[in-house]
């Protein structure tokens, strides 16, 4: 349920102060111009049931040091990649077990103003953490998923992060922002951060760092008749102290740790006056249990009118948006291929498109089955070759041309001969001693018109004295990392193995990289060869 929202005044003062896209007309019509969906309670419990299951199947626990921590990123990763999200595991050489945060960005809107949202992912080895911090890190996918499907124009790039090793005193994020560089700091404008929002004695609190993003927050409650407090409690012990330290303006809700229910706070919002918000906080009962509905429901959509006040363009009248699926594709000489054309309404009105394509290689011809149709509606395109069509790679424009408003979007056809076959590099590369930085080998795969499989095969020969002191990672074209090797106490020499790797949501085609690091002390060695196979 969406809870019910009036707006009041002082919006567009706000709006300018943050810098908010508003339309004319005043405060109520941009409010209502910028309105955020219905952040859905079911889908954000969907999420935690998982990471509960996730924990069960980990010895109870998602801590950053096992395997519940990295399943819960494979977990979270693979809906972003589903919903188009650019997403990136950054390895954090200071984390515990070199656990991996998750980084993933919403292509759209301006690159060079970037609005992050955040929560820790991994919990603490006495739990599951399905409050601590499942509840931050479950509304904010949903928040991003409800982005995607709605797909609203944007005025500012978004970007989530959901942290390794918070527990150990934030190292995670730490460490994303320590390797940040000046001007990538520069372009986030705020970090909004969500741990622990489904406290079962909850409270409402909204972290007071900066004035005008608490703003933001309290303008929702007050909407929904809900008073707050500031966030005494979590200040400077959550992963906002990491960009705050950094100079990046932050803001963020809680619901309450170990920290006691006033008698005030409870005739305020209910509750046990006396008793912690939440009982369970770092044991071993922070599981579903431990979640109830109503402060996960209304921080969520806290989170969702928070991010569409801040990022969300204003409607410009009747518009609509283009899309390709697949968008790339690769054919021989007198073959075709079919390109599924999509559209939606993003504000007013929907209206009449045609489409059309150029750039078309010598031979090579594009039908579209409808040519019209109507915004919010679907077309197949048909590229077909001859015999005579030239190989290459050829970028193709489609161009929807609408009543009201133009768009395109880009197709790469590859015309060629396309090859799968393993791909070897047999450079010699010697890897540094531990504390020496990571070391990377390539191969590229070329003139593959798939996506790599579920069983990708990466063939290792590593000559090293002890092998437990290596991580080992396959690195795809579009940077996402897959671990295929942790650190272990094996002081078994060498490695020639060959791991498997579900690679099947990457493009097979471009340069893949094999990452080595050194983590423990004196021992050397080198890569002899490695082999892939997509």
């Amino acid at each position: 349920m969406k809870w019910k929202t009036r707006v009041g005044a002082g919006v567009t003062a706000l709006a300018a102060v943050l810098g908010v896209v508003i339309a004319p007309g005043g405060a109520t019509a941009t409010a209502a111009a910028l309105a955020a969906p219905d952040i859905s309670l079911a889908n954000i419990k969907t999420h935690l049931n998982q990471l509960q299951t996730i924990a069960t199947n980990n010895g109870g626990t998602r801590s950053a040091r096992g395997g519940g921590y990295a399943a819960s990123v494979s977990y979270v990763e693979t809906l972003l990649k589903n919903a188009g999200y650019t997403t990136t595991r950054q390895t954090c050489t200071s984390c515990l077990g070199q656990s991996q945060n998750l980084i993933a960005e919403w292509p759209q809107g301006d690159a060079s103003q970037v609005i992050m949202l955040g929560a820790h992912l991994d919990s603490v080895s006495a739990g599951p953490g399905i409050n601590d911090n499942g509840s931050g890190s479950a509304s904010i996918l949903e928040t991003a998923l409800t982005l995607a499907r709605t797909n609203p124009a944007m005025a500012k790039r978004v970007r989530f992060g959901w942290w390794a090793d918070e527990e150990s005193g934030l190292v995670g994020s730490k460490y994303y922002v320590n390797n940040l560089s000046s001007a990538e700091r520069t372009k986030i404008k705020t970090y909004l951060n969500f741990d622990m929002i489904g406290s079962k004695n909850w409270g409402y609190f909204v972290y007071d760092d900066v004035a005008s993003v608490k703003a933001v927050f309290d303008e929702y409650f007050t909407s929904i008749g809900i008073q707050t407090e500031g966030d005494s409690e979590g200040d400077g012990r959550s992963d906002h102290a990491s960009f705050k330290s950094a100079g990046i303006p932050v803001g963020g809700l809680a619901t309450g740790a170990g920290a006691i229910k006033s008698s005030a706070q409870a005739q305020k919002w209910g509750g046990t006056a006396g008793s912690p918000f939440d009982n369970c906080y770092h044991r071993a009962c922070d599981t579903m249990t431990n979640i109830p509905d109503e402060p996960l429901e209304k921080n969520s959509d806290a989170i969702g009118y928070a991010l569409w006040k801040l990022a969300v363009a204003a409607p410009r009248g009747d518009d609509f948006s283009v899309a390709l699926n697949p968008a790339t594709g690769t054919v021989q000489p007198g073959q075709s291929l079919q390109v599924a054309v999509t559209t939606a309404t993003t504000s007013g009105s929907a209206q009449s498109i045609a489409l059309s394509a150029s750039g078309l290689p010598a031979g090579a011809t594009a039908t579209f089955s409808p040519a019209t149709v109507s915004s919010g509606g679907s077309s197949t395109l048909t590229i077909a070759t001859t015999a005579s069509t030239p190989t290459g790679t050829f970028p193709i424009t489609v161009t929807a041309d609408g009543a009201n408003a133009d768009h395109t979007a880009s197709f790469s056809l590859g015309v060629g001969s396309s090859s799968c076959a393993p791909v070897t590099n047999g450079t010699r590369l010697d890897i540094p001693d531990y504390p020496g930085a990571a070391v990377t080998s390539t191969n590229t795969i070329a003139g593959c018109a798939r996506n790599a499989s579920s069983t990708t095969k990466v063939e290792v020969h590593i000559t090293h004295t002890y092998s437990g002191d290596l991580v080992l990672d396959l690195i795809a074209p579009d940077g996402t990392s897959y671990r295929m090797k942790n650190s272990s106490s094996s002081s078994t020499p060498n490695i020639n193995t060959t791991y498997t790797v579900n690679a099947s949501s990457e493009t097979a085609n471009g340069t893949w990289k094999l990452q080595i690091k050194d983590v423990g002390p004196a021992d050397t060695g080198y890569l002899s060869s490695w082999t892939l196979t997509v």
